[in-house]
C-alpha cells in the first residue's frame, strides 16, 4: 500500500459526452526516486519547472468542464513532464529526441543537461509511461463504446518568447495556437475550434506547436477518433514564467467550453 497521490485521474463526465479533456503538463510534482536521477539544484529545477509546466491548464479544464451543457472527461496528468513526457513517441519517430527531449527528457528547455550522460530511460518508461498510455486508450475506448466517437481536445499552454528547445518557433506565436493532423482533425472540429475561440485575441494554425495526441492504438488507424491540440499563449492568462493566473482565465474557460459544446452533439 501506498499513500502516494496518483501519477494521473481520469474525472469523469457525462456518460452521452464524447469528449476527453486531455491535460498532460499542468503538474509540477517530481516523484522523490525521479528527483534523485536529476543533476538539477532545487534552484534550477525549480525554474525548470516554471518554463515547462503549463500552469493552470488543470484548473482551466476543470472550469471549462463545470460550465459546458454536456460535461466532458477529464484525464489529467498529476505528475511533472520532467517524470516522462506522455505525448511523445516512445521510439525513433519522435523528433524532439533530438532536443533531448524524448519521451524521458534528457537536456532542459535552454539545452543544459538534465540527466546524466547514458540514463536508462527504460525503467521511467515502464514505470510511468506505458501506464498512463494504457489507462488513456482505455478511456478513449470507453467513449467510442459509449457515443460511437471520441473526440480528444489536448489543453496546453506556451510561453510568449521562444525557448531554445523548440524546433519550429521561428513562426506566429498566436494567442491560441491549434494543434492538427491531418487525419483525425475534421474540418468541423477545427471550424467549431476556430468559432470558440475567436474573442481570445485570434487563432493560429499549427504553429509555433503542431499535431495532436491520440492514443497509438487508435493514431492513423480509427477516424472515429477526433483530436486537436489547444496550445494558449501564456501572457494571455498567466504571469511569466510560473506565476499566478489572471482574469484571461475565465474568458478562455467560457471558449472551451464554447468548443465542449459545439462538438459534443
Amino acid at each position: 500500500m501506498t499513500d502516494a497521490p496518483p501519477a494521473f485521474e481520469l474525472l469523469p463526465g457525462a456518460d452521452a459526452s464524447p469528449v476527453v479533456l486531455h491535460v498532460p503538463h499542468a503538474a509540477r510534482r517530481v516523484p522523490p526516486e525521479v528527483r534523485a536521477g536529476l543533476v538539477l539544484d532545487d534552484d534550477a529545477l525549480a525554474r525548470e519547472l516554471d518554463h515547462l509546466t503549463d500552469a493552470h491548464t488543470d484548473t482551466l479544464a476543470e472550469a471549462a468542464a463545470g460550465l459546458a451543457a454536456v460535461p466532458p472527461w477529464r484525464f489529467v496528468n498529476r505528475l511533472s513532464r520532467l517524470v516522462t513526457d506522455p505525448e511523445r513517441f516512445p521510439d525513433e519517430r519522435e523528433e524532439m529526441t533530438a532536443a533531448g527531449m524524448g519521451a524521458v527528457y534528457t537536456r532542459t528547455t535552454h539545452g543544459d543537461m538534465l540527466r546524466p550522460a547514458g540514463t536508462d530511460p527504460e525503467p521511467l518508461l515502464e514505470r510511468y509511461f506505458r501506464p498512463y498510455a494504457r489507462a488513456m486508450t482505455e478511456a478513449v475506448a470507453d467513449r467510442l463504446a459509449a457515443t460511437g466517437r471520441a473526440v480528444i481536445i489536448d489543453v496546453h499552454s506556451y510561453p510568449t518568447a521562444r525557448l531554445p528547445y523548440e524546433l519550429h518557433g521561428a513562426g506566429p506565436r498566436p494567442p491560441v495556437c491549434l494543434g492538427t493532423d491531418a487525419f483525425h482533425t475534421p474540418p468541423g472540429l477545427l471550424a467549431a475550434a476556430r468559432a470558440a475561440f475567436a474573442g481570445c485575441g485570434g487563432t493560429g494554425l499549427d504553429s509555433p506547436f503542431g499535431g495532436t495526441y491520440v492514443p497509438l492504438e487508435f493514431y492513423g488507424r480509427r477516424a472515429e477518433v477526433g483530436a486537436l491540440m489547444v496550445e494558449i499563449r501564456r501572457d494571455t492568462y498567466m504571469t511569466e514564467p510560473g506565476g499566478p493566473a489572471g482574469a484571461g482565465l475565465t474568458r478562455l474557460a467560457k471558449a472551451l467550453a464554447g468548443l465542449v459544446d459545439a462538438v459534443s452533439g
